[in-house]
């Protein structure tokens, strides 16, 4: 009897939900007797996502950065998933935005470690021979990376800190976008002119970037943060999480990717330039951007020091 009360009310949930979206619950409960049962396979799409790995050369270790990689974007893509529920939450609080951030924030100590794997797990003489098959392809070119940066923070923190003083909120998006602090690693200031790495990007992605922009403006993760009440905004745990966050984010997670580059860059085997052409060590090092998603949150003895000593 217990049974045919729970089918009968697991029935009723469903009609609910159908009428609800102006369905019909019969045509639904007629279709699963054609679907075929779920396997993990099906579900994870396995097979899909294991033939993405495609080389460009026969040395075994360009499989090691190609799938590397792409978990990277996998984790970038969580991330953003993260961030974008802070950013539309409509009763946001102080736990909750905590929760959110340091789950973004284990997602970068992820990141951070595994770059043990970069470091450790190629030999330097293969990764000298394939990476000019890439040129001039670069992680510099990772969308969501980008898109994680303006979701993080005022756009005015991403602005190259030659330029900051001249742009502000009133500044179109088309023109703050030309001076982002990477811009640097892919234009000469001195001609305009920029390298073939930073057009193939801006062809891509622009247009996404620049509505994106427009999309953050107003609800990034330091836009949502001065929404809360202010006894919020003082909570020490939330403020301990989002100076975690910029710490890991700007500096440690950095720092991992900017050694690790170092490592093969470095080694004495190449020519010492990165495979996009850019100022790579300029470009990454946070002692030069002082790239912070969240400034007020830190002393002006530790913006300054940014990065330094490392």
């Amino acid at each position: 009897m217990d049974d045919l009360h729970k089918f009968d009310d697991i029935v009723k949930q469903l009609q609910q939900k159908y009428l609800a979206i102006d369905q019909d619950t019969d045509d639904h409960l007629f279709g699963l007797l054609y679907s075929k049962p779920i396997t993990y396979w099906d579900y994870i799409q396995t097979d899909a996502l294991l033939n993405l790995q495609i080389q460009r050369t026969t040395l075994p270790d360009e499989m090691v950065f190609i799938a590397y990689h792409q978990i990277n974007e996998l984790i970038f893509k969580m991330i953003l998933w993260e961030i974008q529920q802070v950013a539309e939450k409509e009763d946001l609080n102080a736990k909750y935005f905590e929760d959110k951030i340091m789950r973004v924030s284990r997602y970068f100590d992820m990141l951070t470690t595994s770059f043990n794997i970069m470091r450790e797990g190629m030999e330097i003489e293969q990764y000298m021979k394939f990476r000019y098959t890439l040129t001039p392809a670069s992680g510099f070119q990772s969308a969501q990376y980008r898109m994680i940066e303006f979701a993080s923070t005022e756009l005015i923190n991403l602005i190259d800190y030659r330029f900051r003083k001249t742009i502000d909120r009133n500044t179109p998006f088309e023109h703050a976008f030309e001076h982002l602090y990477w811009q640097a690693a892919g234009k000469d200031y001195k001609t305009g002119k920029k390298s073939t790495l930073l057009v193939n990007f801006e062809k891509r992605y622009k247009g996404d970037f620049i509505r994106f922009m427009q999309t953050y403006n107003t609800k990034n993760l330091w836009s949502r943060f001065k929404e809360l009440p202010k006894n919020d905004q003082e909570n020490p745990d939330l403020v301990k999480a989002m100076r975690h966050y910029d710490h890991t984010v700007n500096i440690t997670w950095v720092m991992a990717h900017y050694h690790a580059a170092k490592h093969y860059i470095e080694s004495g085997t190449g020519d010492g330039e990165a495979t996009g052409g850019s100022d790579w060590k300029k470009y990454m090092h946070p002692k030069y951007q002082k790239r912070i998603f969240f400034p007020e949150l830190w002393t002006q003895n530790e913006i300054k020091n940014w990065g330094e000593n490392l």
